[in-house]
């Protein structure tokens, strides 16, 4: 895939899309110094591209009641496609598994998921988790705070 060549109206652009999903196309030509019709136009290009990949609302897990967050690595005692699948078809059925990633190194899975607590974790980790398909072992990790977050490469140039 080619990567796309923006210039710091789009990386600017990008950013208050980021900010605000739902600014109109004048409020963000605004802020980012150029007319609204540049600005659809980019919109437009963005989209087609597929740098912009879609449009969502973001989510407050702690108003969801499910504001507590883990890192688990899992580590399967097989790693052929077919475990894999297994696994993968197990963890899409959590609901309480919100990111999921097949990782190279020493584990094969990195997770993060997203409780009321550390009580409806551990029943989670010792009810469901360790008894999905090939998991041999599971390490967690409880973030204190997130430092940083968005996405790449907006920032630079």
């Amino acid at each position: 895939m080619e990567t796309a060549k923006l210039d710091d109206f789009d990386r600017a652009i990008l950013r208050e899309l980021q900010r605000d999903g739902r600014a109109p196309v004048a409020e963000i030509a605004e802020r980012v110094g150029l007319s609204p019709s540049p600005v659809a136009r980019r919109l437009r290009m963005l989209e087609a591209s597929g740098v912009i990949a879609g449009y969502t609302a973001q989510v407050d897990e702690g108003a969801l009641g499910r504001g507590f967050s883990v890192f688990v690595s899992v580590k399967l005692d097989r790693q052929v496609d077919e475990a894999l699948a297994k696994f993968e078809a197990a963890v899409a059925a959590f609901p309480e598994v919100v990111d999921c990633w097949l990782m190279t190194g020493a584990r094969d899975y990195l997770l993060r998921i997203a409780t009321a607590g550390l009580p409806e974790f551990e029943a989670f980790l010792v009810g469901r988790l360790t008894r999905a398909p090939g998991v041999a072992s599971i390490e967690s990790s409880i973030p204190l705070r997130r430092v940083k977050g968005g996405a790449a490469g907006l920032s630079c140039r």
